[in-house]
């Protein structure tokens, strides 16, 4: 029997080399692209058959900054597969990177030059957005989103005879310092990326204390610092190839990730009535 595996943000960047290294050690699973824009992924979906022919790949479309995107792509899933073995929840934005020079400058000169170009940590501010969902855009595509969409699949992930596994793309710029169990969405700061990666984090050592007695267990991976659609944005691809030299060269809270985990159930309780208020008044 295949193994079904399920890729958020599949159509670019960490999650389409993902996809590729994944057919390359197994070609015959059942590789799901869980993408926002459809015909990007078509385009990525037949690049990986042309290369892996045996390979079974599909699509869903959802867009985690979107809830009702993300309650009707499980519905989908739902309908397809009878388990789903693992979900690599790797969607993600990094909005608006405002570079700031005055902590480039400072930072040159100091010790901490090496840790603040492979962290980015001081050097950017960020501008959030509100989405229709009435939440902080960062907080709802990195970390609000897959979580709802855990909670979905949770009957096609928890099987103690045969656990499954999530895997998340976290970041070395995910810093216990920008994140607050008082303003889990970072509505405060400046930050958003970074809070969001931590709260990563935490969500996942929660999940392992909530579902391992269910077949259900969760890591984090960091990718390191690649060249990415979001790096660039930062900077110009010339200026990370002479960074990356540099880049190269260079414990969590148990009781605060369950506090989160907490919150975040809550936060769904409120979120789910207004959808459905919503819906009625429709």
């Amino acid at each position: 029997m295949r193994k079904a595996v399920l890729v958020t943000g599949a159509s670019s960047g960490v999650g389409l080399a993902l996809c590729k290294r994944l057919l390359e050690e197994d070609h015959e699973l059942h590789l799901c692209l869980a993408c926002r824009n459809r015909s990007k992924a078509e385009a990525v979906r037949e690049a990986l058959l042309a290369s892996r022919p045996l390979a079974e790949v599909s699509i869903v479309q959802v867009d985690v900054s979107d809830l009702q995107s993300v309650f009707r792509a499980s519905r989908e899933l739902k309908q397809r597969f009878q388990r789903l073995d693992y979900v690599y929840l790797n969607a993600g934005i990094m909005p608006n990177p405002q570079l700031n020079i005055k902590a480039l400058f400072s930072g040159l000169f100091s010790r901490k030059v090496i840790h603040m170009f492979s962290t980015a940590e001081g050097l950017l501010t960020q501008e959030d957005q509100i989405t229709a969902d009435g939440l902080q855009e960062v907080f709802e595509t990195n970390v609000f989103g897959h979580f709802i969409l855990i909670q979905e699949l949770a009957p096609l992930l928890c099987h103690s005879d045969s656990p499954s596994q999530l895997i998340w793309t976290s970041s070395r710029n995910a810093r216990k310092s920008n994140f607050c169990l008082e303003d889990i969405q970072h509505s405060r700061g400046q930050e958003p990326y970074s809070s969001s990666k931590y709260a990563v984090d935490l969500l996942s050592v929660a999940v392992n204390r909530n579902f391992n007695s269910r077949g259900l267990y969760s890591s984090v991976v960091c990718p390191g610092t690649m060249v990415t659609n979001m790096t660039c944005g930062i900077l110009p691809p010339f200026v990370w190839t002479l960074l990356m030299p540099i880049i190269w060269l260079m414990d969590l809270d148990e009781d605060t990730a369950e506090k989160f985990y907490q919150n975040l159930l809550e936060l769904e309780k409120h979120v789910r009535a207004t959808i459905q208020k919503r819906n009625h008044q429709s």
